[in-house]
Order: structure tokens, then sequence, then C-alpha cells
């Protein structure tokens, strides 16, 4: 595009966005088939065979403490995916300085995307040029900050929800930062895509003319609550199959493990710190679905770093996002992401686990 022309209308009127072509995969690597195949059958299961039935009543224990927060979520979602358009975020965070850090930081959160869905995400912002200490920082604070996870997690955690949020929040600024001077010194790999911002485009003056364009009437009000629903939607299909993955495992753990295995092994010390975040290596979920497990893990060990490090730490370390950066940031990049983030995600750890 452009970037003397005027933004397009946002995504309003611009379909589904990240989800046409898609290749078809196994259902295993689908969550909505595990839901389905494997979920919902043991739950129903629960219902007339006494073994299973804690675990489907624990089941609906996350669902009555989340169903608002999810809805919410999903609707401040659709809002953000109709009336923000991309190529605000393209314009903001091609140049390598703090502030783009903090602004990739703050997208992020606007994004109100699953761990895996912001994966996507991340790489187009490479791709439209994003220098890679933007795409870092976006990338980690993405999932824990946006508004879908924010509100699931204050159903689940309270007022502490914050503190775990802001840690990761601070991690994914931190990171931004030293990628900043990485890329200074020619440690990390360039983006090859990135070319200097065409001075003729302000994201201010856009503004001005699409308020000057605007005007209100009964079929661009139906049209925009029919994008508002469908960004919603495309939203929900993304991270509530994850949430139910989520909120099945947790419950098993809850039901079926005793409290004594949770103190011994994943307790507020360093060695529970490490065994969580190697826990949280194994466990591949969507960030919404690392929510009640990481619940699970501070009701019963009251260890609120190891939480943080279970939820963070497995984005750091997952493969599926590693090997992404690899293949289109780079291998210096991909190996400095895990060795600037992970120290970071063990002492804010710890000093929760102090709090």
């Amino acid at each position: 595009m452009d970037a003397q022309q005027p933004a397009s209308h946002a995504s309003c009127h611009s379909g589904p966005s990240g989800q046409s072509g898609t290749a078809r995969r196994r259902w295993y690597r689908q969550p909505k088939q595990w839901v389905l195949r494997v979920v919902l059958p043991v739950l129903a299961a629960g219902l007339i065979w006494p073994p299973l039935r804690p675990g489907f009543e624990t089941f609906l224990g996350y669902l009555r403490m989340t169903w608002w927060a999810m809805g919410l979520g999903l609707l401040i979602g659709g809002l953000v995916d109709c009336y923000v358009p991309r190529e605000y975020v393209s314009k903001l965070l091609s140049e390598s300085r703090p502030r783009t850090v903090l602004l990739s930081t703050v997208l992020g959160v606007l994004a109100s995307g699953c761990s895996h869905g912001v994966l996507a995400m991340s790489m187009e912002l490479h791709r439209k040029g994003a220098a890679p200490a933007a795409v870092v920082s976006f990338l980690l604070a993405s999932p824990w900050a946006s508004f879908s996870f924010t509100l699931v997690m204050f159903s689940l955690f309270g007022a502490k929800a914050f503190l775990v949020i802001g840690a990761a929040l601070v991690v994914a600024c931190l990171t931004g930062m030293a990628f900043l001077f990485l890329a200074a010194r020619g440690w990390i790999e360039r983006n090859p895509h990135t070319v200097p911002a065409e001075p003729g485009f302000s994201i201010r003056e856009d503004i001005r003319r699409r308020a000057a364009r605007f005007q209100p009437s009964a079929r661009r009000t139906v049209d925009d609550a029919r994008a508002v629903l469908r960004g919603a939607w495309n939203l929900a299909d993304m991270v509530v199959w994850w949430l139910l993955i989520g909120f099945f495992l947790a419950s098993v753990f809850g039901a079926y493990i005793p409290h004594e295995a949770f103190g011994r092994y994943f307790g507020p010390t360093l060695l529970g710190l490490l065994a969580t975040l190697g826990l949280a290596t194994v466990v591949e979920i969507c960030s919404e679905g690392s929510a009640p497990m990481a619940f699970e893990l501070y009701r019963h060990t009251g260890a609120l770093g190891n939480s943080f490090a279970f939820l963070v730490g497995g984005v750091v370390t997952d493969v599926t996002e590693l090997g992404l950066v690899w293949v289109n940031m780079g291998p210096r990049t991909a190996l400095w992401l895990v060795a600037a983030s992970l120290p970071q995600v063990l002492v804010l750890g710890f000093l929760l686990n102090r709090f």
C-alpha cells in the first residue's frame, strides 16, 4: 500500500482477518477437534459415571467463574479488529528506538489474540517491515495483556492478576530494549522488509479524513455491528477451544492430583519454579488455555511466581514460536529471544513467590 494514500477503512469491511487460505490440518492438530472428540465425551461421561464426576464439577466451576470475562473480552476484541486499521501498526513499528518498543507493547495489548494467533500477527508485522525489537515485544506482550486474557485472569486471580500481567509487560519491554542493543551491534538479523517510512502519510491526518468522511446511517451501523460480531467470532474460534482444553486439564489436575503433590513438586522454591517452567515447556496450549492451569497451580501451592513462570515461560520456550522466529526472522534472533527473556521470567517468578 502506498504510504501517501489514506489507509483503507478499518477491518470492519475487509472480511475476517488471518483465517482464509489456511491449509487443512490433521484433526489432532486442531483444538476444536480435541474438544469435540475428547473433552466433551469425557465430561458427558462424568454425568453418569461417579469417578469422573469431580472433574465435571470442577470444569463447570471454571465456566461459572469466567463466562462473563470470555464474553466481554471477545466483544472488545471484535471492536479492536473492526476499528483499528492494520496500516497504523506498520507505520508505528518500523523504527528501531525505545518509543517503538513501548508502542509495540501497547499495540500488543490491543491485539487481543492468543499466543498461537499472535504468532501469525507478529510474522505479518515482520513482513510489513517492523523492527525486530518491535516484533519481539509485540509477540511477548499480546498473549498476556490482551483484553480477553486480562479479563479471564482477573476472574480467576482477582487483583493479583495485575501483578502477573504487569510482570509479563516488563519482560516484553525489557526484551524489546535488549533487542535494540543487539540490533545496533549487528548481533541479530536485520529485517529485509524494512523500508523508510514515507513522510506523506500521517496517522493523525488519516483519522481526521476518516472523521470528515464519516456519515452515520442505519445501513452503516448494521454493517459495523456485523463486522464487530464477525471479529469477535473469529477471535472466539481462535481462543475458546484452547480455553476449554485448559479448563479440562486444570479440572483433571484439581480433581485427581493430591494437594500434597503440588506442594512437593511445584512449591514456591527455586526447584519448584524450575519444575513449573519445565512443565510449561511440555504443555503447549493457548494463553487463555494456560490461565486455568496456572490458577490451579496457584490454588494448590500459593506460588504466584510459579503461575507467572508457567504462563510466560511457556511462550518463551514454545517450539512452534521459536521455529517460526527461526525461519522468518533468523536463528540468532530466535536464540537471543530465549537468552534475553528466560532469565527475566525466572527472576520475576522468584520475586513474585516472595510477594
